[in-house]
């Protein structure tokens, strides 16, 4: 549900990384705040309880302004994966333009990520928004922990669905941006397909992507 005003030239989009408990959402933004540069990017804000798990969300917001003066604001959040904060999932998810979500590799979380799954599907209707329609990246997280199940098993039970899966470790930083890309992608797709951003107000995909995911300086 994309905030546009066309006679302001502004455009807010909303992205929510979402998964069970644990699986390296928060991870996954505080490794694109450590690998992506300052310029255009907000300050990062964690909400954490005494056990160090999000509460409500984690924000990290990036500014992009096109030649035509076209301003896309983007906001990142991730949302609480323990079952008791299912409402507050809901109010994060409610009005996202594209969703990641981060399932954990390991073999005995196998079962949670499914039941995840299905909780995102479920909330997603909820709010009003279409699981089918909504531009979705799966992520595999944890890839470097030991008791991981096969990559090839992974990509049997999930490409299927015809999703991008994704195999990454957020913790070591790898996987990371391409995740965050390929959901990038598509959600400009859709954007641009709705209100031909590039037709319209000469944002280029590739540009506002390189623009987004500019390397933090060494």
């Amino acid at each position: 549900m994309i905030e546009f005003s066309e006679q302001e030239r502004r455009m807010v989009l909303k992205l929510v990384y979402y998964g069970p408990a644990m699986s390296g959402k928060t991870t996954n933004l505080l490794a694109l705040h450590d690998q992506l540069s300052l310029e255009g990017r907000g300050e990062l804000m964690l909400l954490d309880t005494t056990e160090d798990r999000t509460i409500y969300f984690d924000l990290l917001p990036f500014f992009y302004e096109a030649p035509s003066g076209m301003k896309i604001k983007l906001k990142v959040y991730t949302v609480p994966g323990q079952v008791r904060h299912d409402a507050t999932r809901k109010a994060v998810l409610q009005r996202a333009d594209g969703v990641v979500f981060v399932a954990d590799s390991r073999s005995e979380q196998m079962a949670i990520n499914f039941e995840s799954f299905d909780n995102l599907e479920k909330n997603l209707a909820m709010v009003g928004l279409s699981i089918e329609r909504l531009p979705l990246v799966v992520q595999f997280n944890k890839r470097d922990l030991p008791g991981v199940v096969d990559e090839r098993e992974i990509r049997a039970a999930w490409e299927p669905s015809g999703l991008p899966v994704i195999m990454a470790s957020a913790l070591q930083g790898w996987g990371v941006q391409e995740t965050f890309r390929t959901v990038l992608g598509l959600t400009f797709d859709g954007v641009d397909a709705r209100y031909g951003l590039s037709a319209r107000f000469g944002v280029e995909r590739d540009e506002f992507i390189r623009a987004v995911l500019r390397p933090a300086e060494q």
